[in-house]
């Protein structure tokens, strides 16, 4: 069985860092296009980064491209999402996903194209 387990979310200050994780198992990581998405209360989910089976190609969204930055390491079956400088508007539960039969290559902005996500972690960006 397939679980993807985020945590690092909590109640963070406007500018300060905050940095995700997911665990996966149940499968083989490496295999998995990943991805973190997020949603807001009352917005439907959104892209916010995806990285590539062995790490070597990221895609971000245009809203924190340069804020956030999404790496993983294979050998702990594990990606995080480091996010910096955090906003307001950054506030939103976000989740991990895991693509196993994606085309490298191809985007990695399509929910849909994810076969396994997590239960979230909520993050809050506020005074």
């Amino acid at each position: 069985q397939v679980q993807l387990v985020e945590s690092g979310g909590m109640l963070v200050r406007p500018g300060t860092s905050l940095r995700l994780t997911c665990a996966a198992s149940g499968v083989t990581f490496s295999k998995c296009r990943m991805g973190w998405f997020r949603q807001a209360p009352g917005k439907e989910r959104e892209f916010v980064a995806g990285i590539s089976r062995n790490g070597g190609t990221t895609d971000y969204s245009s809203s924190v491209t340069g804020r956030f930055t999404i790496s993983r390491d294979n050998a702990k079956n594990s990606v995080d999402l480091q996010m910096n400088n955090l906003k307001p508007e950054d506030t939103a539960v976000y989740y991990c996903a895991a693509d196993l039969f994606g085309y490298s290559g191809t985007s990695y902005a399509r929910a849909g194209d994810y076969e396994y996500w997590g239960q979230g972690t909520q993050v809050t960006v506020s005074t």
